[in-house]
């Protein structure tokens, strides 16, 4: 199988570079002097008297969890006495010599200047100790630590430095200073203290001056810009068997070590990622691309098994309910497998010159990555195990941070920051001249869409400020393909009538088949119903159409072409909606359905009234007209919704006059009838396009006035029929199962909720009959007894 350009310059990398990340030495214990605070002077070796008064200043250390100080004896367990009580004088030439060593053999810039500055003292007695952990970065300038082991008699308390799958351990003298160097990113822990005491001073080792890496080789950094150049010339292969797309816009190479957002910086990279970053940013240049330095977060996911169940039970990891788990995020108990899934995030990069840490949220893609040692070899800061559940589990996640460097054309530079922050390309592009900005946002298409549409979904908040920001821009860019580009990923809902001002100079400037087209693409038109509108359209039409219909009228004439567009998309999306509520089969729904449709519908006609669009009003009305009498629900809370009548000619045009009068005619329809008599306990079943012999015996059963109860005996799948067909109408009709005999009994029982309900529901008609008596000024009609 052919090796990628992208591996091939990983493998390259990781060819000869040497990664050393910690140092030791021994030295003197003439070069420091020692005195603390209450003590006095420490002489060396430090005796067990002097030690046990050390013991008497200390207080419990502690150490950092994310944002969090904390004091846990069972993660650390030692004594610290604080830097303002202790005086540590170092013969200058011998620690400048002590630094300069540690700078030289971690790979740290020759010309930059290596600080140490004192954090305290820490003593252990027998039984203390520190489990691993990484030490947090206390001063922006801080690479690493420095831990100054004294003299004394003491076992165990060895100081473990690990990185990625390599560890050193250090024990400490009895008669010379021991020094641990290590950068500030490794995993490190004192072992537990057998016996005696170990003290030792930790600093914190700082890196200022010229911190700039040394040049790369010439003729690597040539190789690896054919490795460049090859990546960014091939064409990515779809998955599943799709054809290839386009070639990758960035190549994301994963660094070694481990970086904090205030340490992330060219000149600031650590052991061998100096080096590699050095060779990839000459061979960027060379290439003509440009390479900032990123932070990921990585998530893989790995099938797993715990340990003593993976052969025992077949790896479905059974357990007892009630069980606890002990330890399972620990992959030392588990039997991991083959990875199904690995995820890249960026969440931090440099700008261009290195220096401006930028904010950024961009997931890349499996064919954009690479690393010359896998993220495997790293430890996770968190981890999940889900055991077995049936239809999926056994799974362990696991979440790292590495550090990048990410490369891309200098002409893919804009499209890169405008996959993370549209808002930024936006501003920019309505900065640029009109032919610059086409050019810049033609590098944005193929994945403008699914930015946007992502951002929607993640951040509503925001985002209507992102669209106003489109609609400046589209307007800017002086063209219409550019313009229609930009605002597709967008949807109605977020024109509001504060966007008419801006969004009225798109029409005048495209004219009417772009404006429909684009108004057609974000309403939805052709697209399934499910994708489109939803509840978020019926608060669109009711609380904005009319007042941004209002604001572009203020544009004669283009103004008006896209007002009556408006009305006309929103009412082709509220027919659609009307008919499907009718049509619900559960009176529930149905009622529930075209009640919240209300508020919309009267913003249409009053829309409608407003852009002078008569024919779409007149359409409105016969659509509702030609509804079957459950329709009231709909008319009483659009005329709710709309103005009372003032004496203008408003509510004429909007015909909501002719909307009252069609709904008081069903509602005294209705009342008109004759009240059910008691002892008519007839109910109609809906047909419901079902005609099978269970539905015509149901029916026939339902529609006898006398007939209160029926048993009928029916296998199970036959009673499951009639369960459906009577609760999927909402009847008044108990229906429960008798378990005697075969077939069992189904036993149907009419209900008095079929008069209450019926008396509710006229009460509920009168009401609302003179509501509209009072408000819309209709003549009352007589009460029926």
């Amino acid at each position: 199988m052919t090796t990628v350009a992208r591996d091939r310059l990983a493998r390259m990398l990781r060819g000869d570079v040497a990664d050393v990340f910690s140092v030791a030495l021994t030295v003197s214990t003439d070069v420091l002097s020692l005195a603390v605070d209450g003590v006095g002077p420490v002489a060396f070796p430090v005796s067990s008297a002097r030690a046990q008064e050390l013991l008497g200043l200390g207080e419990p250390a502690r150490f950092g969890r994310g944002e969090e100080t904390l004091t846990d004896p069972g993660v650390r367990d030692t004594w610290e006495i604080p830097k303002e009580r202790v005086h540590a004088s170092w013969d200058d030439d011998e620690l400048n010599d002590i630094l300069t060593t540690v700078k030289d053999e971690l790979g740290l810039p020759i010309t930059a200047e290596l600080t140490a500055d004192l954090h305290s003292l820490l003593v252990y007695e027998p039984g203390q100790f520190f489990r691993a952990h990484q030490d947090s970065e206390k001063d922006d300038l801080m690479i690493g630590t420095l831990v100054v082991a004294l003299p004394s008699e003491h076992t165990g308390g060895e100081l473990v430095v690990r990185h990625l799958d390599e560890k050193n351990a250090y024990r400490g003298s009895t008669a010379g200073l021991s020094l641990v160097a290590f950068y500030a990113d490794c995993r490190h822990e004192v072992a537990r203290v057998r016996s005696g005491h170990r003290i030792a001073l930790t600093y914190n080792l700082l890196l200022s001056g010229d911190t700039a890496p040394s040049e790369g080789d010439e003729g690597a950094a040539g190789e690896l810009a054919g490795f460049l150049r090859e990546h960014f010339s091939t064409p990515v292969l779809g998955r599943y068997g799709a054809g290839p797309s386009g070639p990758p816009n960035r190549l994301v190479y994963l660094l070694d070590h481990e970086y904090t957002p205030r340490a992330l910086g060219w000149r600031r990279l650590k052991g061998a990622d100096a080096a590699r970053g050095s060779l990839v940013r000459a061979a960027a240049e060379v290439a003509g691309y440009e390479a900032v330095l990123a932070l990921a977060d990585i998530k893989t996911t790995h099938s797993a098994y715990e340990a003593d169940d993976y052969y025992g039970n077949r790896g479905r990891g059974y357990r007892d309910d009630g069980e606890e788990d002990e330890d399972t995020d620990d992959p030392a108990d588990l039997e991991i497998q083959e990875l199904i899934e690995s995820t890249v995030m960026l969440t931090h990069w440099t700008g261009p010159d290195g220096d401006r840490l930028e904010a950024t949220s961009l997931d890349v893609g499996e064919d954009e990555v690479c690393a010359s040692t896998g993220t495997d070899d790293f430890e996770p800061y968190t981890s999940d195990y889900e055991g077995y559940m049936g239809n999926w589990g056994n799974t362990l996640d696991r979440w790292y941070h590495r550090a990048a460097i990410v490369v891309w054309p200098r002409e893919q530079s804009f499209a890169n920051r405008a996959e993370t922050s549209p808002g930024w390309a936006l501003d920019a592009l309505a900065e640029m001249a009109p032919t610059d900005a086409q050019a810049a946002a033609a590098t944005l298409e193929p994945f403008w869409d699914g930015a946007l549409r992502l951002r929607t979904a993640e951040d509503s908040a925001r985002i209507s400020e992102t669209f106003g920001k489109a609609l400046r821009t589209a307007d800017a860019v002086a063209d219409a393909a550019t313009a229609s580009m930009l605002l597709r990923p967008f949807r109605v809902e977020y024109l509001t009538p504060s966007d008419a001002a801006p969004f009225v100079k798109l029409p005048g400037r495209y004219g009417r088949p772009w404006t429909e087209q684009l108004l057609r693409t974000w309403t939805g038109v052709g697209q399934p119903r499910w994708t489109v509108g939803g509840p978020e359209r019926g608060r669109w039409v009711a609380n904005s159409l009319p007042g941004l219909c209002a604001g572009l009228r203020a544009a004669p004439g283009v103004g008006e072409m896209a007002a009556r567009l408006l009305v006309g998309l929103a009412w082709t999306w509220l027919r659609e909606a009307i008919d499907g509520a009718a049509r619900s089969t559960s009176p529930r729904s149905r009622d529930g359905g075209l009640h919240a449709l209300g508020a919309p519908l009267a913003s249409v006609l009053t829309a409608a009234a407003t852009t002078g669009s008569a024919d779409t009003r007149d359409t409105v009305l016969d659509h509702v007209r030609r509804q079957q009498d459950a329709v009231t629900a709909l008319e009483m809370p659009a005329l709710r919704a709309a103005a009372a009548p003032t004496g203008d000619d408003t509510s004429h045009e909007a015909g909501f006059g002719d909307l009252a009068a069609d709904c008081a005619a069903r509602l005294r329809s209705r009342l008109a009838l004759p009240r059910r008599a008691a002892t008519d306990w007839s109910i109609t079943l809906a047909a419901g396009g079902c005609g099978c012999d269970l539905c015509e015996t149901l029916r026939g059963f339902l529609a006898d006035p006398s007939r209160r109860t029926l048993d009928w005996p029916l296998a199970e799948q036959r009673r499951r029929h009639v369960h459906s067909r009577i609760d999927a109408a909402e009847l008044p009709v108990s229906h429960v199962t008798r378990r005697q005999g075969r077939p069992y009994t189904l036993v149907l029982q009419k209900t008095d909720a079929l008069f209450t309900d019926e008396l509710t529901q006229r009460a509920r008609d009168q009401e609302d009959l003179d509501w509209l008596v009072a408000e819309w000024h209709l003549a009352p009609a007589p009460r029926t007894p």
